[in-house]
């Protein structure tokens, strides 16, 4: 059969879910046509859907390491390299000159998504303006351009951004919400009414109508109306938590399983281990709105220093070991996996994956704050990086979770017994990882950071063995991008003024603070 007819056997197999018999036809076309890149991203898949992850990873390094004039196809590789956590593939694959000459604008959108996955913002909001500037005018891609526009520090024509997307489509939650958060808002200048009839028009239990909800919240938080904005901010977290639902259970036995392979010696260090050369990474580690942003933008300021942004890197290189296809950060299987796996070729893959971000600088950045739970991993596969836990006040920290909405990320943070639990697992893990890993885990504490960022800031950099320098605590120094939910506060100077934010609704969060106290 040649290689037109194995195409078409392939596609019909698909159609039919057929996977063994595509994946035969797939590998069919690729024998005989090698420079096949549809074909190896279909292969791809199929060997993905079967959960083997080595494989898939090597069918996509092929097809990205062949000559492309067509960017629509170039898209297509680059996404499914980053499906498989090929971040410098990808990187590589997007300098290819055919993104440079093309004029298509969904393509430039798409293309523009995959550098924002990247952590690549300024080169994102370049594609972005291009996909504008030829016309491209649909809600959702104002909503991206502003956030995008955000995250470079460019607020003001973000807010126009957001609010074409809104004219376009009112009802746009996630555009409504990230509006709200761009700055202050005063009696005179708001959203309030605007925000309330579009409630009126959207599905009760939609992500559009928990954004508004959030968004409503704060502004009227912004006014000073604290009941009726406590009463939005439930509403919204009522709508995402009937969305999402959490298990608590698994959620509890994981943390649980890390801190009994921690306590078995899973995590021990390697006695002869080698001295790798070559920059090493600073893991900056929490729970989520724990101040892991403020820290990341001062050690940012060091010329020593290249901040990566949040990576999923190291997940990827233990799914890789365990040859594991998946994309939550730890699963059941990975679990049971981690005792087994080289964890000198983790670390020397997630090394490989990471220094292509690096123009000379002997630390880099991850700031991942999920990779708490893989704190003991990553002490395993890079004896030489740096693990700083920024640990913040249990209300404050809650708080901040439950008034965040992180779409359809830690479904935990949208109902307060929840979050407590959630809280206390995460709470426990961090003592096992000091107990049993000692030395390996640097403890910063927010409120201590925000009040004397330059003592907190002097006290990393020792433990990176890098020496102080003069206004690195200054966080208006720092101009790079940044694409947290803080991306808007870090460009202030570093303040202690939202330590007790939380207390506005002391009544409202008795039963939260109840329950962290118990310690459930």
């Amino acid at each position: 059969m040649d290689a037109g007819a194995s195409w078409q056997s392939a596609q019909a197999a698909l159609a039919r879910r057929d996977i063994p018999e595509a994946q035969r036809q797939l590998r069919a076309v690729v024998d005989q046509q090698p420079a096949h890149a549809y074909a190896r991203v279909m292969l791809a898949g199929t060997v993905l859907a079967q959960g083997r992850l080595r494989e898939a990873v090597q069918q996509l390094q092929q097809a990205a390491s062949l000559d492309y004039r067509d960017p629509a196809l170039l898209l297509r590789v680059a996404q499914a390299l980053l499906r498989v956590g090929d971040s410098e593939g990808v990187a590589r694959l997007m300098r290819n000159a055919c993104v440079a000459r093309c004029n298509d604008s969904p393509t430039l959108a798409a293309l523009a998504h995959v550098l924002q996955s990247l952590g690549l913002h300024a080169d994102a909001l370049q594609l972005m303006q291009r996909a504008a500037a030829v016309g491209f005018d649909s809600p959702d891609f104002h909503y991206f351009l502003g956030v995008q526009l955000q995250f470079n520090g460019e607020l003001d024509a973000a807010e126009q951004a957001l609010t074409r997307c809104l004219l376009l489509n009112p009802g746009h939650g996630r555009a409504a919400l990230t509006r709200a958060r761009l700055r202050r808002w005063r009696a005179d200048d708001n959203h309030v009414d605007g925000l309330r009839r579009q409630l009126q028009t959207t599905a009760t239990d939609s992500e559009d109508t928990a954004a508004l909800w959030f968004a409503l919240y704060k502004e009227l938080e912004d006014l000073g109306d604290f009941p009726a904005a406590w009463d939005a901010l439930r509403q919204g977290n009522t709508a995402m938590w009937r969305r999402l639902r959490h298990d608590r259970l698994a959620d509890h036995a994981q943390h649980e399983a890390m801190a009994r392979l921690a306590a078995a010696g899973t995590f021990a260090p390697i006695e002869s281990a080698d001295e790798e050369e070559g920059a090493q990474p600073i893991f900056i580690i929490g729970m989520p709105r724990s101040g892991t942003t403020v820290l990341e933008r001062m050690l940012g300021n060091h010329s020593q220093v290249a901040s990566a942004g949040e990576l999923g890197d190291f997940a990827q290189q233990l799914r890789l070991a365990a040859d594991q296809a998946g994309r939550a950060l730890l699963d059941p299987a990975l679990l049971q996996a981690l005792p087994t796996l080289d964890y000198a070729a983790v670390g020397n893959g997630y090394l490989r994956q990471t220094r292509w971000r690096l123009d000379g600088q002997r630390r880099f950045i991850d700031k991942l704050p999920p990779n708490y739970l893989l704190a003991g991993p990553i002490a395993r596969a890079l004896p030489q990086a740096v693990i700083v836990y920024v640990r913040r006040d249990p209300m404050a920290v809650c708080f901040s979770n439950y008034r965040a909405m992180f779409g359809d990320s830690y479904a935990y943070s949208y109902e307060l017994d929840a979050l407590a639990a959630h809280h206390a697992a995460h709470t426990q893990l961090m003592q096992a990882w000091q107990r049993h890993l000692p030395g390996r885990v640097f403890e910063i504490d927010y409120e201590a950071m925000v009040r004397d960022p330059e003592a907190a800031l002097a006290q990393v950099l020792r433990q990176c063995g890098l020496a102080p320098e003069p206004g690195a605590s200054d966080l208006t120094r720092n101009a790079a991008a940044t694409a947290t939910l803080s991306s808007v506060q870090v460009r202030e100077p570093v303040h202690a003024r939202n330590i007790d934010e939380w207390q506005r609704y002391a009544s409202e969060l008795a039963p939260l603070r109840e329950r962290l106290q118990k310690g459930r």
